[in-house]
């Protein structure tokens, strides 16, 4: 493992770049995250989570979430499914 520096000595926190339609994604799952929760998620929080869930889950269905594609539509099945789930 390495620790990064700047020129004063200070630890730099590394940083990961990613799409703008997936960091949007990534604040909307952290804000539904933090409403549940009732207190503040980082994006670190969010992806961890999403990381222990995905072990407890089908992978493929990451997988397919995260295949290019029609946002808007993604988004409305998402609703559509969680509005059948809290009616079972």
């Amino acid at each position: 493992m390495f620790i990064l520096y700047n020129d004063n000595f200070e630890k730099v926190t590394p940083t990961t770049s990613v799409s703008e339609d997936v960091k949007r994604e990534l604040l909307k799952f952290a804000s539904e995250l933090q409403m549940k929760l009732g207190r503040r998620v980082d994006f670190n929080e969010a992806i961890r989570f999403l990381l222990m869930y995905r072990r407890r889950r089908n992978p493929r269905l990451l997988i397919e979430a995260c295949a290019p594609g029609d946002v808007e539509e993604a988004l409305k099945e998402l609703y559509e499914e969680r509005k059948a789930d809290e009616n079972c």
